[in-house]
């Protein structure tokens, strides 16, 4: 029987001896089952398939992974952006703002300048790779000092397991998704955190033919013709060539004509796929928070509760509607989302309903405990400027970046 998921569940959850909660669900293509879909690529343009142990089979099950947890954890952390874009919740954020150094448009001027060739705008610790530890966020400054040797940045050269309050109040997602200091003045003595939450998609008895290949033709409306020739000039015009004219090529060089494809990487079948997704609370409880340098259960246990509510709502906004992973591999769950609770061992599990409205909701109740814990929840971004060194950085690899477009359509 499935419950609401409430606070006061939560928060005897996270105090008790709970291990984690879990959301495990089916999920079919888009298209309808038998449909095809598309896994991602790794080294060698090759799916990642393998034999795993599925329940109620006899052997072995061929499965193909769909999401891997990195990229599940970015979705997550996709979605909270999302949501604090849309005002729907707010909570501490980093953020490098890069619009001083915006681009006019004028791409020989702006080069010139100094300036950056194309816009990069505001990036946040949740759009960042490594979180709060990450070499953007190192690389910036706040009030003209480099982050990491400000009052606010210097913090996170003493946090640990046992005191984690200042990622708590700076970037509690780093908290559940996980972060290693190692680019920071420790090197990899730098403070680590484990990942409290985990998710993945594979798809369940897959099914392709090596030897098949998808080809076709990316038609062109004008029926421009390979026989007759162009001439491309260095600034990336072109023109009509005369018969025999040196150093003419094909249309399609300047992207015109019909182009045709062939692909490996044709798509797999599959049964159907499953998303497991696990929360573990033991994993949040080895987390301390003191307050002013003094530990205390109440404030630990506060701040366990906002990062569980923090997590489940991550992984709400982004799952719940379904997830459309890449192009051709959309998938629709085959019932609403659920979380189980594994509370005592050999004990039957308990099944809470969650909807994302209802989790920001939650959320916002447990920020409003750890406030009353003397715990901080900064909702006003912290706004870093790029240094220098990083402008120079971006704008000469976003400069190398069209020569290297335009060395590639010649």
């Amino acid at each position: 029987m499935t419950s609401p998921l409430t606070i006061d569940v939560l928060r005897n959850a996270v105090d008790g001896t709970a291990a984690a909660f879990r959301c495990r669900r089916r999920l079919q293509p888009g298209g309808g089952q038998g449909d095809k879909v598309f896994p991602p690529t790794f080294a060698g343009a090759v799916y990642a398939i393998e034999q795993r142990r599925v329940p109620g089979r006899e052997g072995p099950v061929t499965c193909v992974l769909l999401d891997s947890v990195q990229s599940q954890a970015n979705r997550m952390e996709l979605a909270l952006q999302e949501a604090v874009d849309g005002g729907r919740l707010r909570m501490p954020l980093v953020v490098v703002d890069f619009s001083e150094c915006a681009p006019t448009g004028d791409i020989e001027a702006d080069v010139k300048a100094g300036r950056l060739i194309d816009s990069v705008g505001r990036i946040t610790s949740l759009q960042v790779p490594h979180r709060l530890a990450d070499a953007i966020l190192r690389d910036s400054q706040i009030d003209g000092v480099a982050f990491r040797q400000s009052d606010k940045g210097n913090a996170l050269n003493q946090v640990s397991v046992a005191d984690a309050t200042a990622v708590f109040e700076l970037c509690p997602t780093a908290l559940i998704f996980g972060m290693w200091d190692s680019t920071g003045p420790k090197g990899g003595l730098g403070p680590k955190f484990e990942r409290a939450i985990v998710s993945e998609i594979v798809g369940i008895g897959a099914e392709w033919h090596e030897d098949y290949r998808a080809r076709g033709v990316r038609r062109d409306p004008l029926e421009i013709r390979a026989a007759v020739k162009v001439l491309k000039a260095a600034d990336k015009s072109w023109s009509v060539a005369e018969p025999k004219a040196k150093g003419a090529t094909e249309p399609s060089k300047v992207n015109h004509s019909s182009v045709p494809f062939d692909s490996a990487n044709s798509g797999v079948t599959i049964e159907y796929a499953e998303q497991t997704t696990t929360l573990s609370l033991i994993c949040l409880r080895r987390l301390r928070f003191p307050v002013s340098g003094r530990p205390h259960a109440n404030t630990d246990t506060a701040a366990r509760t906002v990062l569980a509510a923090l997590g489940l709502c991550a992984a709400t906004l982004a799952f719940e509607a379904g997830m459309d992973l890449r192009s051709r591999c959309l998938l629709w769950p085959e019932a609403v989302m659920e979380w189980e609770l594994l509370d005592k061992p050999g004990t039957a599990s308990k099944t809470f309903a969650l909807s994302g409205e209802a989790s920001i909701g939650l959320l916002d109740e447990a920020i409003g405990m750890a406030r009353q814990a003397a715990l901080r929840w900064d909702e006003t971004p912290i706004t870093l400027r790029p240094s220098a060194d990083l402008i120079k950085l971006v704008r000469l690899s976003q400069l190398e970046a069209t020569r290297e477009g335009s060395e590639e359509s010649r």
